[in-house]
């Protein structure tokens, strides 16, 4: 008998779910799954809140999804890699210190060149760019310099001067690609100051970009102070 969901029914609670009967093999590999309709149904929800979240399943290659032939646990299922954007605030929290957010800059400006390649939006385009500084114990954790596209949905009433751009998107776009780039850099007189140490210390770099199926949504790179360690699961 079907275990009732605990909570409010949303496509993160289905999804759940389902992946605990692919686990405990309740939904053996190689075997159709119930249609959405009485998923929809069992749960006590709308279809398209059970589309939603057998749709990301199939996105990790945990289910296999074919028009008019169902959808089925794969024999194999081949796990796709996937990275969970971080809350830079969260970050600084979980590690038990005290946040704090200043916004350096902030304009609508012509994207550089190799953003605007990166982002495939045609040269000189006009983005936001903002910049900005996240402090953990009054200490300078991580510089957040970042073009978003005027087309993201919502970015008018956005107001950077409190909240942090890493912070607005993850909560506010849905995005369903992207792209990331690790690397080591060696400070220079601008970020030695800002992260007080020397000129030519290494720094932990990333650079982001991310999609909403064809609109590009932004290019951030975030710059860590001296010693920072990424930590993350697959």
């Amino acid at each position: 008998m079907p275990r009732p969901l605990p909570g409010p029914v949303s496509w993160q609670a289905i999804q759940a779910e389902a992946l605990r009967r692919i686990r405990d093999r309740e939904w053996k590999p190689g075997s159709l799954i119930p249609h959405e309709a009485q998923l929809a149904a069992e749960f006590g929800c709308a279809r398209a809140t059970v589309n939603r979240a057998l749709r990301e399943l199939a996105d990790l290659g945990l289910l296999e999804r074919r028009r008019k032939a169902g959808t089925r646990v794969p024999l194999n299922p081949v796990r796709r890699a996937t990275f969970q954007i971080p809350i830079i605030r969260q970050d600084i929290e979980g590690r038990g210190a005290a946040y704090d957010y200043r916004r350096l800059g902030q304009a609508v400006e012509p994207a550089p060149e190799a953003v605007s390649a990166l982002l495939e939006l045609a040269p000189g385009q006009e983005l936001l760019h903002v910049t900005a500084l996240h402090r953990a114990d009054g200490i300078a954790f991580c510089h957040e310099d970042r073009w978003i596209n005027l087309a993201v949905p919502g970015l008018e009433t956005a107001d950077f001067s409190v909240t942090s751009p890493n912070e607005w998107l993850v909560q506010n776009t849905a995005y369903s690609s992207g792209s990331i780039e690790f690397f080591a850099a060696e400070a220079d007189g601008a970020m030695a100051a800002l992260f007080g140490c020397r000129p030519g210390a290494a720094l932990f770099v990333m650079d982001r970009s991310t999609w909403a199926g064809p609109l590009a949504i932004t290019a951030v790179r975030l710059t860590y102070a001296p010693g920072h360690r990424l930590t993350t699961e697959i």
